[in-house]
């Protein structure tokens, strides 16, 4: 299974860099003062989001739609059940938060594009590693896609994560239909992160008994390490 140990390389690193990051997602007071590198851009904790609600809400519509069709295939080309039963969630969470995305753009007069046009370089090469991955989940099946698909899914949500926190930040005077979204994401995504992470260990697990990961060993009481969020996006 050569996807695995540097799958979970990149998820002990996204872990380890981003266990605070979830904590302060939930806690985070929406009033804090904007950090702003650059124009129409906020920042927060090295995370940057757009300013712009038609240029944040299309990134978010982008984020949700990448999060269905991974769930989708996951569905299609996973042996594990609870991965398949993951990528199941993935699709049914990120449809649902989705279309109350579009109706409210759609309430607001804004057409939202399916491909967001990168802003700036850093944006441009997570995109191209976003198709990337997608195209390599498409043809992987079995226990390689699993690690795959649960180590991008720790990176996709530290990201979205990190990007709803810079929003929330950076626009203090969003509507209390977006205000409502960023309160729903900053619960929802760490509760899919933690629960890719644990996944992603049973799987490791799996390996380590000899398993191919596709039925993994139970973790019993395994601790990882608080199961926190938020780090970087994937490389």
């Amino acid at each position: 299974m050569q996807r695995t140990l540097p799958g979970l390389a990149l998820a002990v690193s996204l872990f380890t860099g981003g266990a605070a990051l979830a904590q302060s997602g939930a806690s985070a007071a929406p009033a804090m003062k904007p950090s702003t590198t650059q124009k129409g851009m906020a920042e927060y904790r090295g995370f940057m989001a757009p300013t712009d609600e038609k240029a944040l809400l299309e990134r978010l519509h982008y984020a949700n739609q990448q999060e269905i069709q991974a769930g989708q295939l996951a569905q299609k080309n996973s042996q594990n059940a609870e991965v398949r039963s993951f990528g199941e969630m993935m699709v049914k969470d990120h449809t649902a938060m989705d279309e109350k995305l579009m109706a409210y753009a759609k309430s607001k007069g804004l057409k939202l594009s399916d491909m967001p046009k990168a802003m700036n370089d850093v944006e441009k090469k997570m995109m191209a590693q976003d198709k990337a991955t997608m195209e390599e989940l498409t043809v992987l099946q079995g226990a390689p896609f699993d690690s795959c698909y649960m180590a991008a899914q720790v990176g996709d949500h530290d990201a979205v994560l990190g990007k709803v926190l810079a929003a929330r930040q950076g626009m203090p005077s969003a509507s209390p239909e977006l205000t409502a979204m960023f309160t729903e994401l900053t619960q929802k995504v760490p509760a899919h992160r933690e629960q890719a992470w644990q996944i992603l260990g049973k799987l490791d697990d799996g390996m380590a008994v000899g398993g191919s990961g596709a039925s993994p060993a139970p973790a019993g009481n395994k601790d990882h390490a608080g199961h926190g969020d938020m780090g970087t996006k994937k490389n």
